[in-house]
């Protein structure tokens, strides 16, 4: 049994929820040492479900180094991605990612304006990261999200308040973003950023201690 693991997610909305669920963790972010930005750089023609699922193993291979290369004590390690997803008229799939600046947040917020899009986090833990061998669980929460008609005005408003940036799909659903929303389908935690179904069943399977524990 584990009473703690390792977050390897700069997330305040991650360590928000796990600390919903009552599982202590501690940081294991990524120094200027790292060049974390570009596990997140997509591949061509690459489906957003099979880009989520490697960019989250990529992101826990690199935790479980930092965990080695500092010499911290074994725990077990938590990693995320969320990955916004829309399809277009002509069939063609493109993901949405962090908006480079203001001018690129529009573009996103315009491309979703009125539309139903897609938004996958995969969560994945690494129990045994001491271990050479061990292998990481993972599991995908998929949901739809739909956009109310946006004008450019609100667009704008929305863009003032600086909380597209550094958001998948340059928007929050726990903030302002709600406001755009007239629908989902699927996991609010998981459009969060950790669907709290799938990351309860991976601590379950890895014997990680938190409130639901059996």
């Amino acid at each position: 049994m584990h009473s703690l693991i390792y977050l390897a997610s700069q997330s305040p909305r991650r360590q928000e929820l796990l600390k919903q669920i009552g599982v202590k963790f501690q940081l294991l972010l990524a120094d200027s040492s790292e060049d974390a930005e570009s596990l997140e750089a997509q591949l061509s023609n690459e489906p957003a479900l099979v880009y989520v699922k490697r960019v989250t193993l990529a992101k826990l291979s690199a935790a479980k180094q930092r965990l080695h290369a500092r010499g911290l004590d074994s725990a077990p390690i938590l990693c995320a991605d969320t990955t916004v997803a829309l399809m277009l008229e002509d069939g063609k799939e493109i993901i949405l990612g962090k908006p480079t600046d203001r001018k690129d947040a529009k573009r996103i917020l315009q491309l979703l304006s009125g539309k139903t899009h897609q938004v996958h986090t995969a969560v994945a833990v690494l129990g045994t990261p001491h271990m050479n061998d061990a292998q990481p669980k993972l599991l995908v929460s998929s949901s739809q999200v739909t956009f109310k008609s946006l004008s450019d005005a609100e667009i704008d408003a929305y863009i003032s308040s600086n909380e597209p940036m550094g958001k998948a799909g340059a928007y929050g659903i726990q903030g302002i973003g709600g406001c755009l929303i007239s629908s989902i389908s699927g996991s609010y935690s998981g459009i969060m950023g950790l669907p709290l179904f799938e990351t309860s069943q991976l601590l379950n399977e890895t014997g990680v201690q938190f409130s639901l524990r059996p």
